[in-house]
């Protein structure tokens, strides 16, 4: 079988970016017969070992499938009983190995080359041909079934695993979190919010898109993306594929892809890719691998422009540490620090993210390990930093997620970090998702690209992918001051994000409108017989419960009545016990009085003042003249002429209400006596 390949791109490369998390338990039976002297196996099935070992699964796939179903030639005229030992297959395979053997190591490379159905199709066949051996196949068929979306089946041959697994196996702690993927993959199917996501496979011009990965912006549309092409000069024994960094333009979700970058004084047989450039285009960080007594090893590397191109890849000797892996950088926007992923000493353990403040010159200071919020045991890789929400998104295989590499965000910097977050279905998937990157400022699931294998049998490709906002819904309640009760009938402008939403309040007082963005700005409520009341928009309260609206709920707005005065109004305005300064609803009264002389300049005012019927009758004149006095008092400060006005006081005279009821105290009879009585009065009207 051929590799599906475009730009020939191969998943042998690939899995330099990113590490199946099963890689970490082979079956003790398969390490035990890679010991096997290679003298006693066919040529084919040592190569198929070596490039194992060396991590080129898929070429150690097809080495076995060249042996265990070779391809049939003629038979020999003379094909006597002599001939039929020469003839037979076993004769390769090595001492006490079997077929089932072979077929299993094939299985475990088609796997880690992540060519899923091959590799089910293979684990079924090993299983059921000797399950006693290797139970561990179900297992492995299991996360095969999980990665091609058959959930239930997958269950099963995880339960058939553990049905018989004994206690001491390394992968029976695997199965059981299996359990738990399988689980968690059918919440995330079923979430109701999946519809407010688009997302989008890319293509390539004049490809499907296949094995074009790790976009970043540069800017525009223009991106760098990596892909694998094929060297011209191939030496013998070496494998001629190699990844490389492409300058594309993105346009109608296809990438055109230029001629691969070329960096001064570059080893063809090494690896590059994973890049991100600064913010001035001048300097670009990525990756270079190549393998290392049998072992691939990464390293970053920091290439200038100059007057020729770029320069010669440097390595970044304070990122970089000698026998360990480090990758995948990522400048942040202002170009002060790079992000990587690394498995140098110091951290959770495998791959976890690091940071290092960048120097003008273009290195680092001492590295600084994300913490243990950000990394676990397993890998923590491809780290970008959203800068406007101080969001880093980063994949991981080491918690739980739908399988693979999950993409997960986490709000914070440098150690300190909110818990992370899955980042949830549709934009994880049962595969590996990697590589997330957004040109948008505003939001992370905006305008962003990442790259996943989900729509491929074997290769990471490149999606676009945002997610429309919640509607916004902000609502509040407006009540009347002096009793408290809900005020119906009011309008409500709130002026937010630069333009005016409005609302009127219903029976309870309650108004409701949608805003576009995060609850702030000036609400201006306006209600005949009320004074018109501007705040500032003060959330009291968040809803985020439902998936589809964020609720925010403003603090109660409480409105003053305001008397509004006919001409024909007899304005009554009261005191209380034994004071003559104006109250609040007096004033009320009397600025809307005011108007009123101010619109009719001929008319005059009279003004009675009184008192209730305690006291003195001296007394009550002279306090009832104090309150006639402050009302024309008032009435000139606001600018009405003294000859305007007119008042006199009549003490206790002339109660309005009773002040004694069968011989007890009416105190409510009394309030209503202390008051001030204000007429209006008109020139004649000329007859005409």
């Amino acid at each position: 079988m051929k590799p599906n390949i475009t730009l020939q791109q191969t998943k042998s490369t690939m899995n330099t970016f990113y590490k199946t998390a099963g890689k970490l338990f082979l079956s003790s039976s398969f390490t035990c017969m890679l010991l096997f002297q290679a003298q006693a196996q066919d040529k084919r099935i040592v190569q198929a070992n070596a490039y194992y070992a060396s991590g080129d699964y898929y070429t150690a796939a097809q080495l076995y499938e060249q042996f265990l179903n070779p391809v049939v030639k003629e038979a020999p005229k003379a094909n006597f009983p002599l001939n039929a030992r020469r003839n037979r297959q076993e004769s390769g395979m090595g001492k006490g190995i079997t077929r089932n053997d072979l077929l299993y190591r094939q299985a475990e490379s088609f796997r880690l080359a992540n060519y899923f159905p091959q590799a089910a199709e293979r684990y079924k066949t090993v299983a059921e041909l000797d399950a006693t051996t290797y139970n561990d196949a179900w297992y492995w068929y299991a996360v095969c079934q999980r990665s091609l979306g058959k959930y239930n089946e997958a269950e099963e041959s995880v339960n058939r695993f553990l049905s018989n697994v004994t206690a001491n196996n390394p992968l029976k702690t695997a199965a059981e979190n299996e359990l738990h993927t399988l689980k968690y993959i059918q919440t995330q199917l079923q979430r109701p919010d999946t519809v407010m996501y688009s997302i989008n496979r890319t293509n390539l011009a004049g490809g499907n898109g296949t094995g074009v990965f790790a976009p970043v912006h540069v800017g525009g549309n223009q991106f760098l993306i990596t892909s694998t092409v094929k060297d011209t000069a191939v030496a013998e024994g070496v494998n001629p594929y190699h990844s490389r960094v492409f300058p594309a333009t993105l346009e109608n979700n296809e990438f055109k892809i230029s001629d691969a970058v070329s960096f001064a004084s570059t080893d063809m047989q090494i690896n590059q890719g994973a890049a991100s450039v600064t913010a001035n285009g001048n300097s670009v960080y990525f990756t270079q691998w190549k393998q290392v007594n049998g072992k691939k090893q990464a390293a970053v590397y920091l290439s200038t422009k100059n007057a020729d191109g770029w320069g010669t890849p440097v390595e970044l000797s304070s990122v970089n540490k000698e026998g360990f892996s480090s990758k995948q950088p990522f400048v942040t926007t202002d170009g002060k620090y790079l992000f990587f992923s690394s498995d140098r000493p110091g951290g959770a353990g495998g791959f976890d993210i690091w940071l290092a403040a960048l120097r003008a010159d273009g290195t680092t200071g001492e590295p600084v390990n994300a913490g243990a919020v950000i990394n676990t045991a397993g890998d923590e890789q491809a780290p970008f930093y959203h800068s406007n929400s101080s969001t880093l998104v980063f994949s991981s295989n080491g918690r739980q997620g739908m399988g693979g590499f999950d993409l997960y965000m986490a709000n914070g910097w440098e150690t300190a970090w909110k818990p992370a977050e899955n980042m949830g279905y549709p934009v994880n998937s049962v595969r590996d998702d990697v590589y997330y990157h957004t040109t948008d400022k505003s939001s992370v699931l905006r305008n962003a690209v990442f790259s996943s294998d989900r729509g491929s049998e074997c290769c990471l490709e490149t999606y676009t992918v945002s997610k429309a906002p919640k509607k916004k819904i902000i609502s509040g309640i407006v009540l009347d001051k002096k009793d408290n009760q809900p005020v119906s009938g009011a309008t409500v402008v709130l002026n937010h994000n630069g333009k005016n939403v409005k609302a009127v309040t219903d029976a309870s007082g309650r108004y409701t409108m949608e805003i576009d963005a995060d609850a702030s700005g000036t609400v201006t409520v306006t209600k005949h017989r009320y004074s018109d009341k501007q705040t500032d928009v003060t959330v009291i309260n968040t809803d985020e419960s439902d998936w589809s609206t964020s609720k925010y709920i403003n603090k109660d707005i409480v409105l003053d009545r305001k008397i509004i005065l006919t001409p024909e109004t007899v304005v009554t305005v009261y005191f209380d016990f034994d004071k003559h300064n104006i109250k609040p609803d007096a004033a009320f009264k009397l600025d809307s009085l005011h108007a009123i002389l101010v619109a009719n300049p001929g008319a005059i005012v009279q003004i009675s003042g009184y008192t209730d019927g305690l006291g003195s009758e001296e007394y009550n004149k002279i306090l009832s003249d104090k309150r006639a006095k402050a009302c024309a008092d008032y009435l000139m400060a606001k600018g009405v002429d003294s000859s305007r006005i007119s008042f006199e006081s009549f003490g206790a005279c002339c109660p309005v209400e009773m002040e004694l009821i069968n011989g007890r105290d009416n105190a409510d009879g009394r309030a209503k006596n202390r008051r001030g009585l204000i007429n209006i009065s008109y020139p004649p009207k000329e007859e005409e």
